[in-house]
């Protein structure tokens, strides 16, 4: 991989994917040291890439894998065993600092972020993916490596789950 390529993928994806990170992680330390990483990977697989994917959602894959094994080892240090971290039925609240940029959001927004933390691994993933980074259906099955269809299904029962959670939320508040 020449430098520009690398450059070029850096200048126009590293925005997008250290906002996926932070979503994921809830922290932007953690982020940061999570990026080094996803680009170290890049270094290594690019000459294996073989367009298949828009670079975007190659891109994405990556980070997605870096935060998985990041939870994962997280996980293992917390328990201090090596059980298997289920990605699919964990929950992934963060315990790190609140991002500068979730300071400035409305109370809904800090409600919903929160509630998002209450969802599965899979869940939170296609909610950030689908409509904080704005990936079509197919480009979040592509990054997950998923079917559409199980894109689809997964998102539903996040939007439920999260509607459901958000109106008990609302019911306590008294609103």
């Amino acid at each position: 991989m020449d430098d520009s390529v690398f450059h070029r993928l850096y200048e126009q994806y590293h925005q997008d994917i250290f906002n996926f990170l932070i979503y994921l992680t809830g922290d932007r330390t953690q982020s940061e040291d999570l990026m080094h990483e996803v680009y170290i990977r890049v270094l290594r697989a690019y000459s294996g890439f073989e367009g298949k994917s828009s670079e975007k959602t190659w891109l994405f894959s990556i980070a997605k894998n870096v935060a998985i094994d990041h939870f994962r080892k997280k996980s293992v240090r917390q328990k201090h065993h090596f059980d298997k971290f289920d990605w699919e039925q964990s929950e992934l609240v963060s315990s790190g600092s609140t991002p500068e940029e979730l300071l400035s959001l409305n109370e809904d927004m800090k409600q919903l972020l929160s509630v998002l933390n209450t969802c599965t691994g899979d869940q939170k993933m296609v909610i950030v993916l689908r409509y904080f980074q704005e990936l079509s259906i197919a480009e979040t099955a592509e990054t997950l490596g998923w079917t559409e269809g199980k894109v689809k299904t997964t998102q539903h029962r996040a939007i439920k789950a999260l509607q459901k959670k958000m109106n008990a939320l609302s019911e306590e508040g008294g609103s």
